[in-house]
């Protein structure tokens, strides 16, 4: 993966994005969001991070494949960090966001379903009226 840890077991931003599968622009992005706290600085101000900030971008970036928003990413971490929250408030957040998946996938599947049509329409040839043109602009 990486080398050896800086520092007894902290990490340089090159390190952490490595250990984490985040890139190192994306860590500073996540840090001026506030969804990752501001970490300890060496003399020289570069970035150290720790065991516990690495698992916090590995979290943000499974919640990213998962297609959450940074909004909800920001909940989502605010709910793992606190050992009293409830588990109901991480599902409303989860099944808010399946609907929604479900509402684009409905929405890109008439999209699909339009532009197929579109297109079978099509003749494909060397005439100039073409159905897709005209569907677009209608």
């Amino acid at each position: 993966m990486t080398g050896p840890a800086v520092g007894g077991g902290l990490f340089n931003i090159g390190q952490a994005a490595g250990q984490s599968g985040v890139s190192a622009k994306m860590i500073r992005h996540y840090e001026s969001l506030g969804l990752l706290p501001a970490v300890q600085r060496t003399d020289a101000g570069y970035r150290q991070y720790g065991d516990t900030q690495i698992h916090t971008l590995r979290f943000i970036r499974r919640a990213r494949t998962l297609g959450f928003s940074m909004a909800e990413i920001g909940e989502l971490l605010k709910l793992w960090q606190n050992q009293g929250r409830a588990s109901a408030d991480v599902k409303r957040i989860a099944q808010a966001h399946v609907a929604d998946l479900e509402r684009r996938i409905a929405g890109m599947q008439a999209m699909r379903q339009t532009l197929a049509q579109l297109a079978d329409c099509c003749a494909g040839d060397d005439r100039p009226d073409c159905p897709i043109l005209s569907g677009l602009a209608d």
